[in-house]
Parts: C-alpha cells; structure tokens; sequence
C-alpha cells in the first residue's frame, strides 16, 4: 500500500510537466504519427482522436491537439507519452537532453507497456540492418564444385592490418577490422574523415567490408552507428559522365530506399552524419580522372549534381560532414592526405591466418594435416595462400592439383586458375548414361571450347575498355557468335542490378578482377585471328609504331588500327584514347600480362594443343618470351643505380616484380637464365615493394642462375615464412640478405639457419622488426657460430628475451668477424645484459652494439660497464631507453677512465640525475676518444644542465 502511494504521488506532475513544456514539446515533436500509434495499440486514444488529431494541417498544430487530448486522460497516459519520447531516441532525438535533465524515470507499469517502433528513421535502420546482414551473409565463390556462394561467418578469417604513417611507414599491425571504425584521432595529421585500406588484387578489401557490414547488422560496432551505406566504385563509376544524382537519390538508391518517410530519414542524416558510415570498395575502379580534390567549392545536398562531384564532395567534406568514411583500393592509389584519417595496408595471410583459415574450411583434421602438407611440399602453393583470394582456391578447388597434374613442374598461378575452369566446365557437362564427361583436362577444356571463347571475348573487351560491368547486350553478341554458348550458368558471371534510374535493368560482371584477366589472355592464346601485335599490346609493344611484321615472326598486321575480326574495329583505338596504355600499372592489365605468360608457357602446349594449332602455339610463345626479356632489359638500364659501401646498387621498383612473376609464369630455364645475365649489378634493393611471398618466387626462378653474388634488400614487404622458403634456390648467391619488416617467424628462421649455414658466405642478416622469439635466437646463434664471415647482425624490436640473449651472446663470444650488433627493442633484462658484457669482455671485432629498450636497469648496466674497461674494439654502444640510474652513471664513469677507444655513448631516455650527469662529466676530462655522450630524456633540469655547459661532448637536452 505505502508503495503504491509513493508512484501515485510521483506522476500527480506528469500533467503538469507537459502543461509547463509545452512549447518545449510543440517545437521539438516532429514525428506524430509514431506517437499515435503506440497510444492507439496501448489503447489509451480511440480511432476517433487519431482522426481529430490528424485533422489538422499544421504539424505544430498536430501536437497541440494531442497534448490536449493525452493531459485530457489523465496521468497514466501523459507517463506513457514521456515514456514513447525517451524509448524512440531516433524520433525524438532533440527531447533527449530535456528527458535527462528533469529525471524522468517510468513506473513498472508503464515500463510493461509495448513500444512500437513505427519512426521512419528506426524503421529504415532496421531495415539497412537486415539487408546488410542478407548482404554480408554468403561470399560469393567459384572455388568449389556446386557451391556457388559461401557462408562467411564459416570461411573468414581476419587478415593481417597494419597502420600506416605519412611516409607509408609500418607503425604496427592492427588489432582487427573494427579499429577500422574507431573515432578516435588519425596518425597524418590533418583534418580528413577517411580511412583509406590499401592491398593488393584478391587481398580481401571487398570481403573485409562484408564482414564490416555483416558485424554492423549483428549490433557488433557499437550502437552510435545508425547507418551502413556501402557502396561498389565499380557500379558508380559505369553511370555515365551525363548522368545526374541528388544526394538523397546517391544514398537510397543505390544502397537501400526507406520503405516510408524517406524526407525525415534524409532529414536526419543532414542533421546527424556522424551517426552514418560511407563504405566506397573499389576506390581505383573509378574513372581514371577522378579527382576529388577539384570538388566545387559549394555542392547542394538537395541539387542534382554528376556521380563523380557528389563523390568528391562526400570525401572532401563539403557534403554530409563528420560522417565516417571507409576507402579500399588496390596498392598504389593515392589520394590527397588532407582527406584522409589514417591509411591501412591489407595484408592478408600469414602463417597463423592461414592455419585458422585451414580450420575454418576444412574441418576434418585428418583432411586438414593432408593439405597442409601439401601445402609444405609445394612452397609456390603455400605462397600462393599469403593472398585470402587465391588461398580459398587452393583450399576448395585445388586441394588434388598437385596429384592430378601430368608433369612434374612447378606450380603457377595459371595452373590453379585452369584448374578452377576444369571444374566448373565440368560440372556444366551434360550427364547422361549415353554421353559420358570428359575426363582428362584437355578434353575438358575441348568439350567447353565455345563457351571459354565467348567468355574470353567479354572479358577482352572490357580490358581493353577499363571496364569490369558489362551490359546485357554485350554479354549477349558474345553467346550468339559461339553457337549459343550459355556463360551465366558457368558460374563465372554474376547479375547485378543496374545502379540508375532505370528499374528491373541488369548488368553483370566477373567474379573478380583476376577472372577477367584470365579469361582475357585465354582468348588471346586460343584465338587464331589473334597476331602477335594484338597479343603482346598490353605488355608494352608499340600498337602505334609502323605497319607490318615488326616481331620477326612472319606474323603481319595490316595496319595499326586493325584489331581482331570478332571484335568492333575501333576497340583499340578505344583502349589508347581512354589512357589504357602499355605497362600502365593497372592490375586488370598486370594480371592478363600475368595468364599470358602462363598459358605461353612450354608445360602449357599439350594441354592447349587440341584448341590452337602448335605452329601457332609456338609463334605466339616465342614473340612473347623475346619481348618480355627486351622488356626487362630496358627496364633494367633504366632504374637508378649507386655505387654505395663496395656495391653496384641498383634500386629496383614494383613494376619490375611484375615482370619477375610474368618471367616466372612461362617456367623457361632459358628465360630465367637469360633474365639473370641482364641485371647486371651486385646489390639489388626491392624494399618497400609491397612484394608477397610468391615474388620469392619469381625472384628465386631468376637470382638462382646469377653467376656471381649479390646483396638482396627485401626491406619492410610482406615476405612472412612462406617467403624466406621460397628464396631457398638462391640463398647459395646471397652475401648481404635484408629481410627486416617482413611478418617472420621462427619457422622462418630455422630454414634462414639451416640455408645459410650450408654456404657460409652471408656477411649482413637483417631481421629487424620481425616475430622472433628465443627459438629463432637459438637459429641466429646457429649462423653466427657457423658463418664466419657475418658481420652485421641486425634483430631489433623481436620477442627475445633473456634465455634468447645468452645464446646469441655466448654466439658473438665465439665470432671474430661480427662488427655490428643491433638489439633495440627486446626484452633481454639484466640476465641478457650479463651475458652480453661477457661477450664484451676482450671481444676482438665488435664495434657497434645497440642494447636500447631491452628493460636493464642496475645489475645489467653496472655488468656492461665493467666488461668494456677490458673491450678495445666496441666504438658504438646504444643504451637508449633502459632503467639506467646514477648508480649505473657511475659504474659508466669509471670505464670512461680506462677505455680510450670508445667513441659514441648513448643512454637516452633513462633515470640518470644530475648527480650522475656531473659522475660523467668528471670522467669526461680524463677521457679524449670519446665524441658523444647523449643524456636526452634523462632526470636532468634545464637549469641544472647549464653547469656542464662547457663541456660540448656532454648532450642533454
């Protein structure tokens, strides 16, 4: 009874409270049906009273009525009109301050009361929730037999991420796709609202949105997020240069149209941007002059305007500022810095993602350990798996290809896109008890010649054009000039609706890029109409130059502008004036390259010789093979080179990993050989060339025919385990092998010992910034004992600690060659510090030493202090960053008195006062070799630093 009188005397102000607010109210409800409905389904109004409060024609003038007609039915229902406003905070956002601010808190009663949630805005949330999650739910595929589409939840797994700095600099790896949309302050320092996600072809760019998007829909992002818009760049970019959008149209159109109100949820969106995400997958599949820095000072949210300035003006900020914004594109684009927030780098498998990935898709661990043993005795494969795209095919199309193969070579990437073919062609066969499936490949890829020619045309045209979207038309001559051929059921082209005005329209495209491409280059090859100008047209030869046979092979073109009989006369003519020129650096022209060289490759020839003649066959893969190496030739005399410590240093760029790989793709002895005599320099440097573990590969198939050495930087790429095995074949040439930011483990550093030790002529190891524990420590100790002639040893920012520290110490004990040692950043403690100073102690050779940020305080410093009064070689020693105090500043003072060789000292960053501080400047005096003593950082005021002013070698500020 007491406490039903306490709930009584609460809501006698409930009236009174929207008696004294009602300005408040009338200003700020907007939405009044969403209240009527919760009223009327609670039964506290009549149809009656919608209908008088409908009546009137003014929205202002709605509210008053249904103030009027809720205070009229007493408390429990003006509790109940609080209670809708504080539950539907998307209707009623504006009133959200004042709810808190007077404390309104419901009764048990009204809280047992039903809300329906009849707000456009929350409707059409609820609605991007559920088609994002239909969207997000299955992976498109053509990897395995009948499937045509995966669940993801069941086969994704998280890349490797890493956060880029303005100079494109590894700052680490990421802790996973949600820190993507983490509103937190960028890392390049400007004002940009955009994070772009940069990674190559078939990395997962698209299928990390999906599982952006398919997280969002679950509630998995946070709840401020109200809205996902994704959108393909591919399907923006096909709407035409005269086609014009509003924002609104941009928005609902092409993602998902409110199924009511859409003015208030476009309302909304204006209000509150932040509370949206802009999704743009495919960024470099726009037009080639896209540039969103020429956006219009001033762009109308409300005015139509062209795709391509609504764009631009949605990056820049000009529309619908504050919203998050997500970019992918492939490596390579660039974008002004001011527009963006932070960049990413993709990078997909390592060796750990690959094993859950393993586990994700092939349960059965029997079946699993089978695979990826398979994987292990064939280390292109496993390369091959650093990629998401081609590691799915591997798993699910080509888990027998290395047992149904007929010869023995090595495994390409064309192998494993001709068997994906194999299998969908012949799951398209027609099965009956009379006509039996072709069984061999050959008779496959015979049986389904009409319809990989008519795919080959569609995928040709639109490479030549730029183009990935194909209209019906165009998909339609290609059916009819083959006798019909139906390509949809192949599986190897999807529907999609067409973005436009035009409803019910379709276009279709390829599965992915790298499909295309292939399709493209098997109808260069297979084509008898196709002569060696056409074929080799996108690796650099000049369609322009003068007419007739310029290739050598008896091959004559009538003319320059004359192209392939089947296709429209023009089509090159179209590819030159639309900028797709020769070695442009786009993937959809790398990768045809790419197939080219594979399907011309000499183990290739059997297989295709039942659908082009072998006269042609060879013409076209000798013209070929010529080109490429003249290309490579050209290439090489072209890159800068310097004569730096003793080296011939040629300074490689990726386009030359793109002609490695194609070089790779023909599996020719001779053109690897030929490709090796043409480098022509002692030191080749390839760092920050993005290169995967499978251009280890090709480097491998080239370097292992070098006739002398050669000093190898692989510098911050992406190289992992799967990439030092590859280099296996060349590792006999290597003197100087950099390998620093590259994702390896001790898996790779125990085929770096065993390789390395087999040669004993490697002279500098960098490892830099890699996953190295005290089990790689034991195979690093292993080269430097066994290599005698290593020199420079570089392991900084690993996982070593002190078990890892004494056996690379008691290893740079026994050296007398090593002169560099550079550890920063591990975490060897006083234990790894006590075993250094005795490696120290009398040690002949070693010159420079870095120890910063391995956590030594005292008894590790005092250790290194007391070793160097009897070390007469070390002139470098870094301390930088430890927990050195002024006991340690003392021990460090009275070396100083007896080492006369020592030159530069830093210890930066520790906990020296300026007790200790005044201990070195004493010892200074009595010391004439030493050039630099850093105290940075240190426990040192300005002002009591002027007293060692004099003393110039002394810095600590």
């Amino acid at each position: 009874m007491e406490k039903q009188d306490v709930m009584t005397s609460h809501s006698d102000s409930y009236i009174k409270l929207l008696k004294t607010n009602r300005e408040l109210l009338v200003a700020h409800i907007h939405n009044t049906q969403c209240l009527l409905d919760n009223l009327l389904e609670n039964g506290y109004l009549l149809a009656e009273d919608v209908e008088i409060v409908c009546a009137c024609t003014t929205q202002p003038g709605k509210v008053r009525n249904l103030l009027d007609l809720v205070q009229s039915k007493g408390e429990e229902v003006s509790e109940f009109f609080l209670y809708v406003l504080q539950q539907l905070t998307d209707a009623f956002v504006d009133l959200q301050p004042w709810l808190l601010e007077i404390g309104f808190s419901p009764s048990q009663l009204i809280q047992s009361k039903t809300i329906v949630n009849t707000d456009p805005v929350s409707r059409y949330t609820q609605q991007l929730r559920h088609l994002g999650g239909c969207d997000s739910g299955f992976l498109p595929s053509y990897a395995q037999g009948s499937e045509r589409e995966l669940p993801l939840e069941e086969v994704y797994e998280d890349p490797v991420l890493e956060l880029l700095g303005p100079d494109d600099e590894s700052l680490g790896p990421l802790s996973g796709p949600p820190w993507l949309l983490d509103p937190d302050p960028g890392v390049l320092g400007g004002q940009g609202e955009a994070v772009l996600v940069l990674g190559d072809a078939g990395a997962g760019k698209s299928a990390l949105l999906q599982r952006l998007q398919g997280l969002w829909a679950a509630g998995r992002l946070g709840a401020e997020l109200r809205f996902f818009f994704l959108f393909r760049c591919r399907a923006l970019g096909g709407l035409g240069a005269g086609a014009a959008l509003r924002l609104q149209d941009l928005l609902f159109r092409h993602c998902c149209f409110p199924e009511r109100g859409a003015d208030e949820v476009f309302a909304f969106l204006l209000r509150f941007p932040r509370l949206a995400l802009l999704a743009f997958d495919g960024l470099d599949e726009l037009p080639s002059d896209f540039d969103p820095s020429r956006a219009p000072d001033s762009c109308s949210p409300w005015e139509p305007a062209p795709p391509m300035a609504l764009l631009a003006a949605l990056l820049s900020g000009r529309l619908l500022s504050g919203t998050r914004k997500l970019l992918t594109a492939r490596t390579g684009t660039a974008l002004p810095r001011n527009l963006l927030r932070a960049k990413v780098r993709l990078r997909g498998f390592g060796p750990l993602q690959l094993r859950n990935y393993a586990r994700r898709v092939v349960p059965d661990r029997a079946a699993r350990e089978r695979l990826l043993q398979q994987l292990d005795a064939h280390p292109g494969l496993g390369g091959l798996c650093a990629v998401p795209l081609f590691c799915g095919l591997v798993f699910r199309c080509c888990a027998s290809l290395c047992d149904t193969r007929e010869d023995s070579g090595v495994l390409t990437l064309t192998d494993v896109y001709l068997r994906v073919a194999e299998v969908h062609l012949r799951r398209a066969q027609p099965r009956s008890l009379v006509q039996h499936p072709a069984r061999c490949s050959a008779e496959t890829l015979r049986a389904g010649r009409h319809a990989l020619r008519a795919l080959g045309r569609v995928a040709l045209r639109g490479t030549e054009r730029g183009r990935f979207v194909f209209g019906p038309d165009e998909v339609r001559v290609s059916e009819l000039r083959e006798g019909s051929a139906q390509l949809l059921p192949l599986g190897f082209l999807r529907v999609l609706p067409a973005p436009g005005p035009e409803p019910g329209r379709r276009v279709f495209e390829f599965l992915h890029l790298t499909l295309q491409a292939f399709f493209a280059a098997f109808f260069l090859v297979v084509d008898d109409g196709v002569g060696t100008r056409e074929l080799l047209r996108f690796l650099g030869t000049g369609a322009g130059a003068a007419d007739g046979d310029t290739d050598g092979d008896g091959d004559s073109d009538a003319s320059t502008g004359a192209c392939h009989p089947c296709l429209p006369a023009p089509c090159l003519r179209d590819c030159i004036s639309a900028g797709l020129v020769p070695s442009s650096g786009k993937d959809h022209l790398q990768f045809t390259n790419l197939f080219l060289c594979g399907l011309l490759a000499k183990a290739r020839q059997r297989l295709l010789r039942t659908l082009v003649p072998a006269a042609a066959l060879r013409r076209k893969r000798r013209a070929l093979c010529t080109h490429l190496l003249n290309r490579l030739r050209t290439h090489l005399q072209g890159l800068p080179r310097l004569q730096s410590g003793g080296f011939r240093q040629v300074q490689a760029m990726p386009a030359f990993l793109w002609m490695l790989r194609c070089l790779y793709e023909t599996q020719s002895r001779k053109v690897g050989w030929r490709a090796a005599r043409g480098i022509r320099a002692d030191y080749l440097k390839l760092a920050f060339c993005n290169a995967c573990p499978a251009d280890c590969s090709s480097l491998a198939f080239v370097l292992r025919h070098l006739p002398t050495r050669l000093a190898l930087d692989l510098d911050n790429n992406n190289l992992n385990d799967f990439g030092v095995r590859e280099l296996q074949p060349c590792f006999s040439h290597l003197t100087v092998l950099r390998l620093s930011v590259n994702h390896i483990t001790d898996t790779g550093v125990k085929v770096l010992s065993e390789e390395l030790t087999k040669y004993k002529i490697v002279t500098f190891l960098g490892l830099y910034n890699n996953q190295i524990t005290d089990i790689g420590a034991r195979y690093v100790a292993r080269i430097l004992n066994e290599c005698r002639s290593l020199t420079h040893l570089k392991l900084g920012k690993n996982k070593i600690t002190s078990e890892g520290a004494k056996c690379l110490a008691q290893a740079v004990k026994n050296s007398t060659s090593i002169f560099d040692i550079g550890m920063w950043g591990n975490q060897i403690g006083d234990e790894g510090a006590v075993a250094f100073a005795e490696a120290l102690r009398d040690h002949p050779s070693l010159n420079n030493l870095s120890l910063a940020f391995n956590g030594i305080s005292t008894e590790g410093g005092k250790s290194l202090a007391q070793a160097l009064k009897q070390n007469t070689s070390l002139e470098i020693f870094w301390l930088t960053k430890n927990e050195l105090n002024d006991e340690v500043a003392e021990s460090f003072a009275e070396m100083l008195k007896v080492n006369q060789n020592l030159k530069h000292l830093w210890l930066i960053q520790n906990q020296i006062t300026a007790k200790g501080t005044a201990l070195l400047a004493e010892a200074l005096q009595e010391n004439s070799s030493l050039t630099e003593l850093c105290l940075n950082g240190n426990l040192i005021k300005p002002e009591e630093a002027k007293v060692f002013g004099d003393e110039k070698r002394l810095i600590c500020f």
